[in-house]
């Protein structure tokens, strides 16, 4: 009979060892945290991994070791296995430097150990006790060749590679006008695939920031889902941003077309036809909503016509709610102001 092992069938595993990080301080969980993240974005440009931590694509074995001053030897080390996210990387380390300080000022030794994190209680477990390299009596595999890289390869493997993601994000950065805080904010949201493929699309940069930031990340938020999991597309968005640059829809139409495409109801002009949304343009019809609301607020046009335009928000709001929505916010403004003088 014969006997085959599938561990890991057809999946590649890569484990990169770094080396020690001196110095980092109180710094150590940022600088950690950062450099998972560089790993996944890498990861993902090569397109050989989703390199979701939570899913298990990726992992890390968080090594924490305390010295008394640079120039002495390294301290005794832990690891802590197979922490699945950013945040608990950097709260591993946080807690690992608390724990071993503690014990050291204690004059207690540290364990050369594994251990693992819990994340209900925000802390690590001792797990078994960690030999040196020495103690693992390693030995040549006479199944396994040497696999010599020559320069020249490694140099056309260069020349294949994709756009690394730091220079795609100092080009996008300059292409759509944003700060180092803007595209920060855009990273943190895991926004700028879904940015890119909407400006791609058609939609200015600074309209696809806005939807994928604001509206559309409060409902990812309030359905714990990731941004690219929402049923729209960066298409249907450049969509909804073309009908109101077209001055087919207002910001709380194009408001309510997103919340359409979210529930299933089809693509944004499907959910426009739906629900027959379009701005009201007829003067006579908001005209008509205008005086409807002057004679409901009375002391708020006597504010206006004495100058005092603060409580213009609540006639706006009067005629948007008769219409629908409907109404061109300028053109009922508009209409405002000419009653107001007249």
């Amino acid at each position: 009979h014969s006997l085959v092992d599938y561990n890991r069938a057809g999946v590649p595993l890569i484990e990169i060892v770094t080396k020690p990080i001196e110095g980092a301080g109180d710094r150590a969980p940022e600088i950690a945290g950062a450099y998972m993240r560089a790993i996944r974005d890498i990861v993902r440009a090569l397109n050989i991994s989703h390199a979701r931590m939570e899913q298990g694509n990726m992992r890390a074995d968080v090594n924490v070791s305390l010295r008394p001053s640079a120039d002495a030897p390294y301290g005794t080390r832990s690891e802590t296995k197979n922490v699945n996210s950013f945040r608990g990387i950097e709260k591993t380390i946080q807690y690992e430097i608390r724990r071993q300080a503690a014990r050291l000022d204690d004059g207690k030794e540290i364990l050369q150990e594994t251990r693992h994190w819990d994340e209900a209680t925000q802390t690590t477990a001792g797990g078994r006790l960690k030999s040196d390299a020495d103690d693992y009596r390693y030995f040549p595999d006479p199944d396994l060749v040497m696999l010599h890289i020559t320069k020249e390869h490694i140099e056309e493997m260069k020349a294949q590679m994709p756009e690394m993601p730091r220079e795609r994000r100092n080009r996008l950065k300059a292409e759509w006008g944003l700060s180092d805080l803007q595209m920060r904010d855009i990273l943190n949201a895991d926004a700028l695939d879904l940015i890119e493929e909407t400006v791609k699309a058609g939609a200015k940069a600074a309209g696809a920031r806005k939807w994928w930031l604001g509206e559309l990340s409060r409902e990812a938020n309030a359905k714990g889902v990731l941004l690219e999991e929402l049923p729209i597309t960066p298409a249907d968005v450049a969509e909804v941003e073309k009908l109101i640059a077209d001055g087919k829809l207002n910001d709380k139409l194009a408001k309510q077309t997103v919340e359409g495409v979210l529930k299933g109801e089809g693509t944004p002009d499907e959910v426009v036809r739906k629900h027959d949304y379009k701005i009201v343009e007829d003067n006579g019809a908001i005209e008509a909503a205008v005086d409807a609301a002057f004679e409901a607020n009375p002391d708020v046009v006597e504010k206006l016509k004495s100058g005092n335009m603060k409580p213009m928000g609540v006639i706006i709001g009067a005629v948007m709610k008769a219409t629908r929505g409907q109404a061109d916010a300028k053109a009922v403004t508009k209409v405002v102001m000419g009653k107001i003088k007249g």
